[in-house]
């Protein structure tokens, strides 16, 4: 007889995050090494799998510790289609940085980032007590900035020609959003999507 899929811990409305695994490697690969999707991320050579093999074993390290990171999927068929995380995870202060990636270009512009993010900040604040999340988002990623202002992230300050990218400078900007932000949103939380799919079942 065959198990049911275990509710997510963490999921949005139509994504959830689960922990990377070894054979994520691969995958995480063959997004990185797409000029594409590396253009918006910090990529600038291609990739191989030992490489990443190597990033892997420092982040299972700090899983938990200083960082979390996340695949994301699809919940209709656990499909992976990019990944998410907090690092530089500071539980004095409460500040967290964050960062995102999807990496199957057909599923841009669909909302799924924005969904994933949404999850991940319920995780931030409500389960690590963060204070402030941040971000960083190049100037030639308008996309992106819609999309973490439709989640609550405000313009702090931008670092001025900071980011070299095919043979000229960028700005950065930095974002931010508060404890007292996210709480006044309104909106179900990861945990009552996950009470409400525990009673449809």
């Amino acid at each position: 007889m065959e198990q049911p899929r275990p509710l997510p811990m963490i999921r949005g409305q139509r994504v959830y995050l689960r922990a990377s695994e070894r054979g994520d490697i691969p995958t995480f690969v063959r997004w990185l090494n797409d000029r594409e999707t590396a253009s918006f991320l910090s990529s600038r050579a291609p990739l191989s799998e030992p490489l990443e093999e190597r990033w892997f074993e420092r982040m299972l390290e700090s899983q938990g510790r200083t960082a979390y990171h996340f695949v994301i999927c699809l919940l209709d068929d656990d499909r992976p289609l990019g990944t998410i995380g907090l690092f530089n995870i500071d539980y004095v202060d409460g500040n967290a940085g964050m960062g995102i990636g999807i990496g199957e270009k057909a599923l841009w512009g669909k909302g799924l980032g924005t969904d994933a993010l949404l999850a991940l900040l319920d995780f931030g604040f409500g389960e690590l007590r963060m204070e402030r999340i941040w971000l960083e988002v190049f100037d030639f990623n308008p996309r992106a900035r819609r999309s973490y202002e439709k989640c609550g992230f405000v313009l702090e300050g931008t670092l001025r020609r900071a980011k070299h990218r095919r043979g000229e400078f960028h700005d950065i900007h930095v974002m931010a959003i508060l404890r007292s932000e996210w709480q006044a949103q309104d909106r179900q939380r990861s945990w009552e999507l996950e009470d409400g799919a525990a009673q449809e079942s």
